[in-house]
């Protein structure tokens, strides 16, 4: 792929490079301890992590997922529809907490934007094609002396030797979903609150999720065999793609996973007394507001008549509008 331009959204032009860059295209970087600028990317952390990072990492401690959230993350919204993200912890100077003066702490697990730091990468798909790339670019910072090193080396050998390939084998579908998102769209409209926390469980809470693979409630809607089951969720790697096809079902409507046709009648039934009295209680509730508008307007109104307003001084009584 021969470079191309790009657009680079306003606020981070200042440090991106507008230009597509391939695997076989040149560059000048280099980053080591002895250079001037060690650790300054880390004491302004501003990292966010993929499904992939939280495998590496959670595994890295030796804890289950939702220990690792707890301890190590933040969250934040990715979009405008609330897709729930998560990036590192860092302290109150923004200093990541796993910065150590040699370095990092966990280096040989550390996540992907920190080890394409100096540089970026996107999946892109062309308008009208169903295929997907990646596509890298210069990310040029002020505090990054590595461009004024005087070491060339190739996008694919720089992607190498920062141990990026599991990485982006592993985030490729995870990216596929963010993209498919903000392309299209979701296909059954508007998420709602339950899609978005599924999708923050398959995504970054593995262990959760595979309770919840295993779970009763799971195998009444869907219809996979014990084996299948197991096999899924035999190691993370395995649980995490499967996150994935479980992920594009939820939010796309993409039929990818087989289904009871009846689950969701039977599961009805099974709550009907509970969400009725959810029902019940809802329009009990938005009676009670309306019947403390109604009042508010009727207060409002009496005041006005204490005043020596009525209803027809006040059509030409300017005092009354205020």
């Amino acid at each position: 792929m021969s470079d191309k331009k790009m657009d680079i959204p306003e606020n981070m032009q200042s440090s991106l490079i507008p230009e597509m860059l391939s695997l076989d295209s040149k560059i000048n970087f280099n980053c080591h301890k002895d250079i001037s600028c060690y650790n300054k990317c880390c004491k302004q952390a501003d990292i966010t992590l993929t499904a992939y990072d939280v495998v590496r990492m959670k595994q890295h401690f030796g804890i289950d997922s939702s220990e690792f959230l707890n301890n190590y993350t933040v969250p934040f919204e990715m979009d405008a529809h609330g897709t729930p993200g998560i990036k590192m912890r860092t302290d109150n100077e923004g200093v990541c907490i796993h910065m150590r003066e040699e370095g990092c702490s966990i280096y040989e697990n550390r996540p992907s934007a920190c080890r394409y730091y100096g540089m970026g990468v996107m999946s892109r798909r062309d308008q009208g094609s169903t295929e997907d790339y990646y596509v890298y670019f210069r990310n040029k910072e002020d505090i990054c002396k590595g461009w004024e090193e005087d070491y060339e080396t190739t996008v694919g050998e720089y992607r190498e030797d920062q141990g990026l390939v599991d990485y982006d084998k592993y985030n490729r579908e995870w990216m596929q979903l963010i993209l498919k998102k903000k392309s299209a769209g979701y296909t059954i409209g508007k998420p709602s609150e339950m899609s978005m926390q599924l999708f923050f469980m398959a995504s970054f809470d593995l262990d959760r999720f595979k309770r919840f693979v295993t779970s009763p409630a799971f195998n009444k809607v869907y219809l996979m065999k014990p084996e299948e089951i197991e096999q899924v969720t035999s190691d993370d790697i395995a649980l995490m793609e499967f996150g994935y096809v479980f992920m594009r079902h939820v939010l796309f409507g993409e039929e990818s996973l087989p289904m009871d046709e009846n689950a969701y009648e039977k599961r009805y039934e099974e709550r009907k007394e509970i969400i009725e009295m959810r029902r019940d209680v809802e329009v009990k509730e938005h009676q009670r507001k309306q019947e403390e508008l109604k009042k508010e307007a009727l207060r409002v109104d009496d005041e006005r008549l204490d005043d020596g307003h009525n209803a027809d001084s006040c059509a030409t009584d300017d005092s009354c509008k205020k």
